[in-house]
């Protein structure tokens, strides 16, 4: 739907989930793409190049960009979560860097080359952007600020030619959703409130992210795209 030949995006958390279907996307529209991750790399595959980073380590985040001739495109979907631990102070500060300070430093280290290339920034947000979990702090918070970190960006850079937008994935079918899919108890209610009546997959998040990086989306600053089948509208 897209056409991305000769564009550059730089995709964290690209190495699995919703990011690399994100990744995934990118490559087939056309643009060479760096999908950033921990722990073990997907094999390679055409258009993509995957390399392992830390969004908590500054350096690291400074070196890598510094290792891209250009960046187009930023989509930060980097994120995890700890259920039930994130009431612990030391892992709902791991948590909050990794999903919001990951974002930022990313954000503020590629400026300058989204200024050059007029760019696009997505963030991830989520249904916690709107809801409050219960189980997961850290994740809710993190989650919540990311939605706030979009709109002043977009606020603060529009003058740079750098649009900053985000997506709110519902319930998507992902390894960090796996535990919820696999139990019945807690699914059920789920998917009883998704007007679709079931899961998402991560290959339906990655085509709005691309609309919001193309031409089509030049006037589109600022805003968060559920992405949910219908769930906030219940």
């Amino acid at each position: 739907m897209f056409s991305f030949t000769g564009r550059t995006a730089l995709v964290s958390g690209g190495t699995s989930g919703i990011g690399l279907a994100i990744a995934r996307a990118f490559a087939a529209a056309g643009a060479s793409v760096t999908a950033a991750g921990l722990g073990t790399l997907p094999a390679a595959e055409s258009g993509i190049h995957f390399v392992e980073l830390d969004v908590t380590d500054t350096n690291a985040c400074r070196d890598r960009i510094a290792t891209l001739p250009q960046i187009d495109f930023l989509v930060n979907a980097a994120g995890i979560l700890r259920r039930d631990d994130e009431f612990t102070i030391d892992v709902f500060q791991h948590v909050m860097d990794v999903n919001l300070t990951g974002a930022m430093r990313l954000c503020t280290e590629s400026h300058k080359k989204l200024a050059a290339a007029k760019g696009a920034i997505v963030n991830i947000a989520s249904m916690w952007t709107y809801f409050g979990g219960p189980r997961v702090p850290a994740y809710t918070a993190s989650k919540g600020a990311i939605g706030q970190l979009t709109k002043s960006l977009a606020v603060a850079w529009a003058a740079d030619g750098i649009r900053v937008n985000a997506v709110a994935p519902g319930w998507i079918a992902t390894p960090l959703t796996q535990a919820l899919q696999d139990d019945p108890v807690r699914s059920a209610p789920i998917l009883d409130r998704c007007p679709m009546k079931r899961w998402g997959r991560p290959e339906e998040v990655a085509p709005p992210v691309l609309f919001l990086c193309s031409e089509a989306a030049s006037f589109i600053n600022g805003v968060i795209l559920p992405i949910d089948g219908g769930y906030l509208a219940v």
